[in-house]
């Protein structure tokens, strides 16, 4: 009878421990607010800076997630640079462009220049050449002059830094991993490193983002989707130059 007692006694505290457990890992999950397929390697130490090496193109290209950092600004711009150099190296034509001027419309450099995405979207392209044919037929300009204010959708609309890594890594994964990443996969890398650029504003917004019950993830907390949420909220440190 004592042999059973003690029994169902360390059962009871088994459960009691699991219960425990299993309180504190949901807890740890709303706390952290930290959700979605964008959301790699979260750790509670690090919040929502990403850390390790990137999937398949980090080793590729020899950068990390932990390269991006105040402690070393040589390694961070060093990093930067691999990144934007793609960039100049990468031209996409096609079905690959097409698919490049979707993602890269999504996302901006907002905290170091205030155009609305980090390319030229095509809805910027129609607004343009309205303007241009109306300079046109009033006289103000002639069609030889109108050559040098047309653009074309995809190309760059920013000349940070920032930009022309995000830029690069875009294209380097769709022209070397077209079918590794989704488009929102894509998307979601841009945003783990504007994060890493940007770290104290985007803690703000994950804040704000989390006290409004929307979730956590590279693309809401990093593209133009809830862009200018966190408004009034100080910038904070950079990493990297502009």
């Amino acid at each position: 009878m004592k042999k059973n007692i003690g029994l169902i006694i360390q059962i009871g505290i088994v459960v009691i421990l699991v219960g425990i457990l299993m309180f504190n890992l949901g807890r740890r999950s709303s706390d952290g607010g930290i959700t979605g397929n964008s959301i790699t390697s979260f750790k509670e130490d690090s919040g929502i800076i990403p850390t390790g090496t990137p999937k398949i193109y980090g080793n590729e290209l020899k950068v990390k997630y932990d390269d991006i950092s105040t402690a070393n600004p040589r390694l961070a711009d060093a990093s930067i640079g691999v990144l934007g150099n793609l960039d100049n190296k990468i031209t996409l034509t096609g079905a690959d462009l097409d698919r490049y001027i979707k993602i890269a419309s999504q996302i901006s450099c907002e905290y170091c220049c205030g155009v609305a995405s980090i390319i030229v979207r095509s809805e910027d392209v129609a607004a343009m050449n309205q303007k241009i044919e109306s300079a046109i037929k009033t006289g103000q300009i002639t069609e030889e002059q109108a050559k040098e204010y047309r653009q074309s959708a995809g190309a760059p609309a920013c000349g940070c830094a920032h930009s022309y890594a995000m830029r690069g890594l875009a294209k380097y994964l769709i022209k070397n991993h077209p079918k590794e990443f989704s488009d929102d996969e894509i998307l979601g890398e841009l945003g783990k490193w504007k994060v890493l650029f940007f770290p104290d504003i985007h803690k703000t917004k994950a804040a704000i983002l989390k006290e409004q019950g929307i979730e956590i993830n590279y693309i809401n907390l990093a593209s133009n989707k809830y862009r200018g949420i966190e408004k009034g909220s100080s910038a904070g440190e950079m990493v990297g130059g502009c």
